[in-house]
């Protein structure tokens, strides 16, 4: 519901219009831009391009909390304008400015980051640049995400905004703009249930902050998820066997489920494949990080009470259906920032079951979701560690081999570790399902290779491990054996 003071109109007539140009012009040359974006939606497009059209003349750090489209991610990077950034990417180019050390990269988990900045030293902003869907004195409204918009807002001394006209207004009704209060007298998140509302529609700042606005009409980009493969579906089922044995187990899902995926092809097919669950009267719940398809797929078959996250991360048909629905979706469907989406204290509070992909585990129950080989970063750590860490069940659901390769993703050691196994519960693939909950270390490498391993690895794995295995240790290993597992 928005709050009593609904805007009419997008734009109050006093505040101060610019050009892109105009407003690049107010920029340092090394300024620090923090960004607005989360999911490839609600960033802004029109700045982020004139500075890159002078990209040489810039040596900027930028922030943002998570994935941005190619205005920032692609054509800023790639013109010589960034020096450092903070803290997702997503291109090639800028995966290889990263690689080539052009570019210096920090990742960081996204419930942080927005405490990082406002009182962790992380960086010193100079300006917030954020999207908006309308603008009014001392306040907006951000669009279809909004990460650590409110933090980064908080922690800018100057502002500026880009007004998006091709996003409806009526995204205001989804919104729930709460912040957690300075530390170290922060008061509990007065969130009972992951539904209910506890702020407004409006990001408030200080009107005097204010440098312009500029008007836009770009569309974000949308998600392309690919059909589901075969390995896919078998993941799928698995996963779904695990939960309703899980749910049949422990009494703390008796009346509801709480699940959060990773956002990605894997994590829209396998969010799909839920309504096919037979969880009986168990109300299911989303509270997670990125809103995709296969979650109004859920609400459409009446199977989901309410769906929490900071962006809605859509393909093209998914984003028509919101916009056209948005007074019944509106019911369901709840935007937060992401220091409350990610909340470490709510994941654990209402009992979440994770469900997150990686780039390999070690049969250890070690994972890695970052660093190809242990040196080339992907994309980022985004939101998987809060939940992993925090959740009261976590999974990785991940094909045991890498496709049409002969690449096996189950390795015997992780040449780079995201999660621990102290952060790992269940390792699911198209094999099967291995629960390492209780298990010690030699125990949960037999089941993760017997269970999650593709049959032409097992007896390597089996071979190496009972290598180790012939001395003594806790967890034991050939380093240099098990860097040449996949070479």
């Amino acid at each position: 519901m928005m709050d009593d003071t609904t805007p009419l109109s997008r734009l109050e007539a006093d505040l101060p219009l610019l050009d892109p140009e105009d407003a690049a012009a107010t920029l340092s040359a090394d300024a620090t831009i923090l960004f607005s974006g989360f999911g490839s939606v609600g960033y802004p497009k029109r700045i982020p391009e004139v500075i890159a059209a002078d990209g040489d003349a810039y040596d900027l750090t930028i922030v943002h909390s998570g994935k941005v489209g190619d205005e920032i991610d692609r054509r800023l990077i790639e013109s010589g304008a960034v020096s450092r950034r903070f803290s997702y990417q997503s291109s090639p180019i800028a995966r290889e400015l990263t690689h080539s050390r052009t570019v210096a990269f920090s990742d960081r988990n996204a419930s942080s980051i927005s405490d990082a900045v406002q009182y962790g030293g992380l960086v010193e902003p100079d300006v917030a640049i954020v999207e908006a869907v309308a603008v009014g004195e001392g306040w907006f409204i951000p669009p279809m995400s909004i990460g650590t918009v409110p933090g980064f807002v908080e922690a800018a001394p100057r502002l500026l905004i880009e007004l998006n006209h091709a996003v409806p207004i009526a995204l205001a009704e989804l919104h729930d703009i709460y912040r957690p209060g300075p530390p170290p007298h922060r008061d509990p998140i007065p969130l009972a249930s992951a539904g209910d509302r506890i702020g407004g529609s409006k990001i408030h700042f200080d009107p005097s902050k204010l440098i312009g606005v500029v008007e836009s009409d770009r569309p974000d980009a949308t998600y392309s998820f690919r059909a589901p493969t075969a390995d896919d579906l078998a993941i799928a089922s698995n996963l779904g066997d695990f939960l309703l044995s899980e749910v049949d187990r422990s009494s703390v899902f008796d009346e509801e489920v709480h699940l959060q995926f990773g956002v990605g092809s894997l994590g829209n097919a396998l969010m799909g494949q839920l309504q096919d669950l037979p969880l009986a009267d168990r109300e299911v719940v989303y509270f997670g990080e990125v809103f995709q398809d296969g979650l109004l797929d859920m609400i459409d078959a009446g199977l989901l009470r309410s769906a929490s996250a900071t962006s809605l991360a859509l393909t093209d048909a998914g984003r028509t259906r919101l916009f056209e629905g948005l007074d019944e979706y509106a019911d369901t469907i709840t935007l937060r920032p992401a220091d409350i989406s990610n909340n470490p204290g709510l994941i654990s509070r209402f009992g979440v079951i994770a469900v997150n992909s990686a780039i390999e585990v070690d049969m250890y129950g070690n994972v890695n979701s970052t660093h190809v080989r242990g040196e080339r970063m992907i994309n980022g750590i985004g939101g998987s560690a809060d939940f992993n860490r925090n959740a009261l069940v976590t999974v990785c659901a991940l094909p045991s081999m890498l496709a049409g390769t002969t690449v096996s993703r189950i390795v015997p050691m992780a040449l780079h570790v995201d999660h621990t196994e102290h952060d790992l519960d269940v390792v699911i693939t198209e094999q099967g399902v291995a629960d390492l909950r209780g298990r010690a270390p030699l125990e949960r490498a037999q089941a993760i290779i017997d269970s999650c391993a593709h049959p032409t690895v097992r007896d390597r794995l089996d071979a190496y491990l009972d290598s180790v295995t012939a001395r003594d240790g806790h967890i034991v290993h050939d380093v240099e054996a098990a860097a040449r597992f996949n070479a």
